[in-house]
């Protein structure tokens, strides 16, 4: 699916940036203690790419992958988002990913389960200043709890780089069904349970 929001070709054009900020918020509704990014070189360098947008061209914060050119992200909330539209920020190099995949509500993935039907799949052409952004359908990523992101390709390096991932939409907290406490008489209580004959037995007989 071919990517959208361009602006006017100028990397230095900014008259959206406060408003596109508000859009790409999603980051602060990740649970960032229990995200995962799988082959990453640095432990926890994964995490350091959902950042405010205005830091979005920071390069001292990225992630680069180990063994191969693949990265995987597990990504949980907390609470449920409608996910629109995703920006990917990689190097001018053939370290850009290529590709994306995108599984909704897929807990706990590991490069065993990439090989299942992606719920949504992008090529992904190189972007140094997050110009680009992939709509997402919206019908099937309107109650996601839990989003996994496969880059499982790039431009041609050994590894792969992403300084930026932008996910925009909108969130709703969580529903709780709440908890019904019972209590349960495990053994009778005699006073509760007075028998009429006892009080009859004290009565004065007229």
């Amino acid at each position: 699916m071919a990517p959208h929001g361009k602006c006017c070709g100028d990397a230095s054009h900014e008259h959206e940036a406060p408003e596109r900020g508000i859009q790409y918020s999603l980051y602060t509704k990740i649970n960032t203690n229990d995200l995962q990014c799988l082959n990453e070189s640095i432990e926890g360098s994964g995490k350091t790419v959902f950042k405010p947008w205005e830091d979005r061209l920071n390069r001292e914060a990225f992630v680069q992958s180990d063994a191969d050119e693949e990265l995987l992200f597990n990504i949980p909330f907390i609470g449920n988002i409608k996910l629109k539209g995703i920006i990917v920020i990689g190097d001018s190099s053939d370290s850009h990913p290529s590709k994306m995949r995108l599984f909704k509500n897929k807990e706990g993935m590991t490069f065993d389960d990439v090989s299942l039907s992606a719920d949504q799949e992008f090529e992904l052409q190189k972007d140094t200043e997050g110009m680009l952004e992939y709509a997402t359908k919206i019908v099937t990523f309107h109650n996601v709890n839990h989003l996994s992101i496969h880059f499982p390709s790039n431009f041609g390096d050994d590894h792969t780089t992403i300084y930026y991932i932008g996910l925009k939409g909108e969130f709703s907290e969580a529903h709780r069904q709440g908890v019904v406490v019972c209590n349960y008489e495990l053994r009778p209580n005699i006073s509760d349970h007075k028998n009429p004959l006892d009080e009859d037995v004290n009565s004065p007989i007229a």
